[in-house]
Parts: structure tokens; sequence; C-alpha cells
């Protein structure tokens, strides 16, 4: 392979792994290499396991002389998420160490786990903030600690510095879109029950959802069908999604809370992108989804999550109330305040707006938003619980609706908002639509470009 070994995408690094160009041993040597590069100062990891990457390429290599394919990921790099339970790799809220369904299936194609990414405690937040172990920085800037984003916080950055081609996230108010968007790589959500949430560690069973992260649409593509327990082939679906053009693609946009009260540069550089794909031939209509606000007006009544939380908590980590990160704890024990009715009531408006919404999005193919409205945070201005409820509070304005109302998304870097830092557009489909959705990305990625065509190197990586 010429060039950087990790350069290519899933599809031609995987070729490449299969007609021996190249060994899952240089693969993970050279993102070994990345990471003693950069990983002091990103700080993407929680647990940096090279010697176990270094072995579990080497088993993919002595199948792959065998002749033995076992699977799409066989060879590659991957992160995890430190809330994914893994046998044999520590996680942060013991005794979760044991593979759930999609970490096993990773394991059985020979995957390569790279080690486990930082996240913010139990996942409760969109900054990246976590007291305990620190966040991780966000290459855009040079000079300020800037958010990663949350809770997935380095997974995005995994990616950006090289030790990864994948990342395992987790989603329950946008933490794989928001860290996506933040970083400018590609995050996907998938439909509350496509893929099993077993082996991870909750924070609310009502919308956790695993996801990935990728540095492109076709590589998300390539993990989602690698994953999917519908057993796709990840190259026929992107080779049948990459015949489809954006002609006669319905695009929803406009709906004023999706798009009001954007930072400088965000909703221009959507808006542009937007117009690219109309020129491309996606028809560009004006569509409003009431139950998106009517959701945040839900969440913003006391969060769902924290209610959720503190009953696992309670549950099964009792002692773990004492050490709770101090930016969380005050919403995490508040909790104990909301009665059973309030809860239920609340879960009760949220099942009748995700019936309303349903028949709606029947006028659309993908609903096109701005994935969040505010350009990545300083971590200084997160660093007490007042400050980061308030901002965390404008990070899942955008994501949440896609959780609270049981839908599917992805976001996509579009561009760079007036700070210098990366935008995405968020693309929503209805429920189980996750085929369609990324047919329509892959689409508008061969329109619009990748992350690396549109936004460039990040500027810490380039120095």
């Amino acid at each position: 392979m010429p060039g950087d070994l990790l350069s290519g995408t899933l599809i031609e690094i995987t070729r490449d792994l299969r007609e021996k160009r190249v060994t899952a041993r240089e693969l993970i040597e050279a993102a070994i290499a990345a990471h003693e590069r950069f990983g002091e100062r990103l700080h993407a990891y929680s647990l940096w396991a090279p010697e176990q990457a270094r072995a579990a390429a080497a088993a993919a290599d002595a199948a792959f002389a065998a002749g033995v394919t076992v699977g799409p990921l066989q060879g590659l790099p991957v992160s995890i998420k430190d809330l994914f339970a893994a046998t044999g790799y520590p996680c942060f809220a013991d005794p979760w160490e044991r593979d759930g369904p999609l970490v096993a299936t990773l394991r059985r194609q020979l995957g390569v786990i790279t080690g486990k990414t930082h996240m913010v405690e139990f996942a409760f937040g969109g900054t990246g903030h976590n007291s305990h172990w620190g966040a991780p920085y966000n290459p855009w800037d040079t000079v300020a600690h800037r958010a990663p984003g949350g809770s997935s916080s380095g997974a995005g950055v995994s990616l950006l510095e090289g030790s990864a081609l994948l990342a395992f996230g987790s989603d329950t108010a946008g933490s794989v879109r928001i860290p996506a968007c933040m970083t400018g790589t590609v995050g996907l959500k998938v439909t509350l029950g496509r893929w099993s949430a077993d082996g991870v560690v909750p924070l609310s069973p009502t919308f956790d959802t695993p996801g990935l992260l990728a540095r492109s649409v076709c590589d998300v593509a390539y993990g989602f069908a690698a994953l999917d327990p519908a057993g796709i082939d990840p190259v026929g679906f992107i080779e049948r999604a990459g015949t489809r053009d954006l002609t006669g693609v319905r695009i929803g946009v406009g709906d004023p809370f999706l798009w009001r009260d954007c930072d400088p540069g965000i909703a221009e550089t959507v808006d542009e992108a937007v117009n690219a794909l109309a020129r491309a031939g996606a028809v560009v209509r004006e569509f409003t989804l009431p139950e998106a606000e009517a959701a945040y007006a839900v969440f913003l009544q006391g969060s769902l999550s924290a209610i959720e939380l503190r009953s696992f908590l309670d549950w099964k980590l009792p002692d773990w109330l004492a050490q709770l990160d101090p930016v969380i704890a005050p919403a995490v024990r508040n909790a104990e305040s909301v009665s059973a009715t309030d809860y239920l009531a609340r879960i009760a408006r949220l099942r009748a707006l995700t019936r309303s919404a349903a028949p709606r999005l029947d006028a659309v193919d993908v609903i096109a938003s701005p994935t969040l409205c505010l350009t990545p945070p300083l971590m200084s201005d997160v660093a007490d619980a007042d400050n980061h409820l308030r901002v965390n509070r404008r990070i899942v304005r955008n994501t949440l609706a896609v959780n609270y109302l049981g839908l599917c998304a992805i976001t996509m870097p579009v561009g760079r908002d007036r700070a210098g830092m990366p935008v995405g557009l968020q693309l929503t489909a209805p429920a189980l639509a996750e085929e369609q959705l990324l047919a329509i990305a892959l689409a508008a990625e061969q329109v619009l470009g990748t992350g690396a065509d549109r936004l460039g190197t990040p500027p810490l990586l380039a120095a």
C-alpha cells in the first residue's frame, strides 16, 4: 500500500490485508507509532493496550496466512469506549469485564482492540469533562483546551491521532454524534434496539444505543454492515449504495427549532452543504418536526437519564454516589426528588410524541440540520456544575430528539465555523432506516467530500 498504511478507506485496507500487500501487524505498528507521537498530548485513551493489540494482530495474520477470513473487521485497529465490557480490559465500572454482543462480534472477526477510550463518567454529559481522569484534547485548537465532545470523548480523538480506524461509542442523547461533530469525524446513531446494549455500562436503558465513529461515511457504513446482526456484506452494501445518487432524495430543512441560535458560521456552513446537495439533484423542502422541540421541553423538565442513572447506582454501585464527578453529581443526586408519577408521565409523553412524529416523517427521506448549534466550548468554561448544565443543554439541543423519538441519525463534517472548529451536518431518518440513511449519506459524501477534503488536517496534528 503506497503512503501511510492507515490512510485508505476500510474497504481499501481490508483488500490489501486479504491480498497480503500489508499485514495486521504492520497496521497496528503504524497505529502504535501514531499514538506514541500524539497520545500524550491528546489523551484519547483511559487504557492503551499495545501488547494486547499486537497479539490480536498476530492472530489475524495467522488466519490470513492460512487462507482464512473470519469477518470484515479482521486485522483492523478499533478503539472502544470505556463503558463497553471486554474480557481482559478493565472497565471504569467493575465488574463489567465480559464481552457483550458487539464486542464479541468484533473479536469473532479478529478485529484488533487498541484500547479503551476516555469518556464522561457514566456517559452523563456532552462536553467531555471528567474530573477524575481528565478530558481529551480537541486537536482543532492548538492554543486552548476545547471540548472534544462527549460522552464518547476519546473516540473521535483516537481516529484523528491515527491509532484507530473505527471507534465504538454509545449514544443516549447524542454521545456519538456530539464528539464526531466536534472532532470533524462521522458518527452513526442506530435505532434503539437494532444493536444490543448488553455488556455496556448503562446510563439510561430507555435511550442507550451503541454507535460508531469513523473518518468517513464510507468507513462508518463499512463498520455498520460488519457489525449489524442482519449479516450485511460491507463491500456489497457500499457498492450497491454507491450506485445511488441524490436525484429525487427528499431532504427536509428549515425547522426553526433546529436552526436557530447557532454560533457564527454554523448554520451558514450547513446551509451551503444542503444547497450543494440540492444542486446535485436532491429535492429540498421546508419541513418542521414540532415533536423535536416538544421532546426537548420534556428534557428540560429534568433529565430522564439522570433518574435512570440514579436508580442504577442505587441498585448496583451505591458507594459510587459519594465519589461521583462533582460536575454531574448535583443532577444525579437531585433525581431522587422526582416522583414515580412524574417519571412515568414524561415517558408517556415521549411515547405519544414518537407516535405523532412517525407519520410526519413520511414526507421526507431525511431531515437535515446542524448537528450542534455551538462551537466546542473551552473546557475551562464547563468546569463547574452550573456552567456544565447550561452548556450541556445547548449541546444536546439538536441531537436529543433522535433518541427521544426513536429515530436514527448520522453526522458528517461539512466545514468549519468562524472559530475554525468543525461543523457537522446531521441527517435524521425514521426508525430502522439505517440502510437508506447511509445510502443517502454516502451519496452526499460523494458530492461534498470527506472531512479530510473539507476540513484539512487538524492544526495540532500538523504542527
